[in-house]
């Protein structure tokens, strides 16, 4: 089910938007894993628009990913404008 997301993927991604490809908890890190997935239920839910199950897990990615974003532009808004850039999310 989860073959779109291999752990090689992972690992780019981590390294990408993280410290390393070891950094898997950092926020930068928790926010690309987040918008990657969100493009991908996005993409499924274009293609199968009675799919409420995913529907309501892409809600929740959204929610995690804007909880996520709103602590890192507490915390260090220079690191939230990066990754906003980076990931060419709004705001």
């Amino acid at each position: 089910m989860r073959n779109y997301l291999d752990a090689e993927k992972k690992q780019a991604l981590f390294s990408q938007y993280g410290k390393s490809n070891k950094d898997t908890g950092s926020a930068e890190s928790q926010i690309a894993l987040f918008s990657y997935r969100i493009k991908h239920l996005t993409e499924h839910l274009k293609k199968n628009k009675k799919d409420f199950g995913t529907q309501r897990a892409l809600l929740s990615l959204v929610g995690k990913r804007r909880r996520l974003l709103n602590y890192l532009k507490d915390r260090d808004i220079e690191r939230y404008r990066a990754i906003i850039k980076e990931l060419g999310l709004r705001k």
